[in-house]
């Protein structure tokens, strides 16, 4: 049984509250009894793309787990890649990284447009899931995860931010039935849909949950919920099943 904290959108902003609120969570992940296999971090780490708040996350993330993390719209290349990643050299080019963990296999792409909130997947990111799934031993469960949802969430905001075109990612996907699920960030609020034909699992955000238009009137996100986390499990019949948690 492998079993995944994910968390998204911790926007650290060199504030207490947004220090706080991602320290709270971790914690939490390293008190469980039972540690999880792996952590994996959808993006928006930073708020501004500043150098200095991924050497804060780079604190505030570390674990004897494994923490997987890609990048948000938020998040500059450069500087997650020299505060975060620990690279000296930095860099432009999109953040894609493999991790094989527990017998599973994590996909992170760069769905990120510099200086744009919507999503894509460029052709070098496509190219590069094409080689790895194509290298990847049918028996390998993948999960795939990137930060914008591909799919309409019904806001009338983040619907027009979300990942497009859909259809190239679509049509990999399809040969590739070892691909488990799709796992994303961005919405800050916990949701589950699909997309093409397996799960997608987006997760709660940790610095604030969006309010949906019919909860009422108000400013777009709430700050008063407590951040969240989802736990992914993927069992040995080859189901995944997620389970959603605040972390008060």
């Amino acid at each position: 049984m492998l079993v995944i904290a994910h968390l998204s959108d911790t926007h650290l902003d060199g504030s207490p509250r947004s220090a706080e609120r991602t320290a709270r969570v971790m914690d939490h992940l390293h008190a469980l009894p039972r540690p999880v296999d792996a952590i994996l971090v959808t993006g928006d780490i930073a708020d501004h793309g500043e150098l200095t708040e991924y050497e804060t996350a780079a604190k505030l993330l570390a674990s004897p787990l494994p923490v997987l993390t890609c990048p948000g719209n938020h998040d500059v290349r450069d500087a997650y890649r020299k505060g975060l990643l620990g690279d000296g050299q930095g860099g432009d080019g999109p953040v894609n990284a493999r991790h094989d963990v527990a017998g599973a296999v994590f996909l992170l792409a760069d769905s990120t447009v510099p200086g744009r909130n919507d999503g894509h997947l460029d052709a070098e990111t496509m190219a590069w899931l094409a080689g790895e799934l194509a290298s990847t031993p049918a028996g390998a469960p993948v999960f795939v995860a990137f930060h914008h949802p591909p799919v309409t969430l019904h806001h009338p905001v983040i619907d027009t931010m979300r990942l497009l075109p859909t259809e190239p990612l679509a049509e990999l996907l399809a040969d590739h039935p070892q691909v488990v699920a799709v796992l994303t960030g961005h919405f800050h609020t916990a949701a589950a849909s699909t997309f093409a034909g397996r799960p997608l699992r987006i997760a709660p955000g940790v610095v604030s949950t969006l309010r949906m238009p019919w909860e009422g009137d108000g400013p777009l996100v709430d700050l008063t919920q407590p951040p969240g986390v989802a736990f992914h499990v993927y069992d040995d019949a080859g189901l995944l099943t997620t389970h959603y948690r605040v972390v008060v």
